[in-house]
């Protein structure tokens, strides 16, 4: 992400080898995966670490690039014993909401830091993300309500702000319906990556290629 390019990452809907294989082979940049949470967009609870080390392990082997993970679905779910493998697993760096992340997961993890905000947050409080080494913000700043609907221009300036205030990569995910017309509009404004999931991406291998490769072309055609 500090190289220029805006990247495509996949936030899997279920953990699942065969939507990462999927994912990979329609030109996704890096893989994002889920435990011990619940997901609003795809409908989904995620279970405990030890319940996907294995496909997680199998994904990780797939390829090299930036594999994350969201750990926790609060502050009490984010387990320190949890945390601690997550590096020897291969994970790059983790994304948890800020109102969900434990002090100690800012020194201890091994991981790349990255964090999320939502429509609640005084959003001038990015600015101090930075002092604590935080690699990117996550911009879910869509309200629930709200989940599906296109992107719109004040959308835009919202995360234009965010870029502007954070001084760090601010990564967007799909919480409108986002199409592939609509990156151009992200690049111009900063955003230094797109996090499709479900409601873009689907839950079928299937989908997945055939969404993912669009979202692929449209920010090749950029460069």
């Amino acid at each position: 992400m500090n190289q220029g390019k805006l990247s495509l990452i996949v936030s899997l809907p279920a953990n699942d080898a065969g939507l990462a294989r999927a994912a990979l082979d329609a030109g996704a940049d890096g893989l994002k995966v889920h435990y011990n949470v619940g997901h609003r967009a795809s409908g989904t609870h995620f279970g405990s670490l030890e319940s996907y080390r294995e496909v997680f392990q199998t994904i990780r082997g797939m390829f090299d690039g930036p594999l994350g993970v969201v750990p926790a679905g609060s502050l009490e779910d984010a387990e320190r014993e949890s945390i601690g493998q997550l590096a020897p697993l291969g994970f790059d760096f983790y994304s948890i909401y800020a109102h969900h992340l434990p002090s100690h997961m800012l020194y201890e993890s091994g991981l790349e830091k990255t964090f999320a905000i939502n429509n609640e947050y005084d959003l001038s409080l990015v600015q101090s993300a930075r002092h604590f080494g935080f690699t990117a913000l996550e911009a879910s700043i869509v309200p629930g309500s709200e989940y599906g609907t296109p992107l719109s221009f004040a959308d835009v300036l919202k995360y234009r702000m965010l870029v502007q205030q954070a001084q760090i990569p601010v990564l967007v995910p799909s919480q409108r319906k986002l199409v592939a017309d609509d990156i151009r509009a992200l690049s111009d404004a900063g955003v230094q990556a797109v996090l499709l999931g479900a409601i873009v991406l689907g839950s079928s291998e299937e989908q997945m290629r055939s969404k993912v490769a669009e979202f692929r072309n449209a920010i090749d055609r950029l460069t």
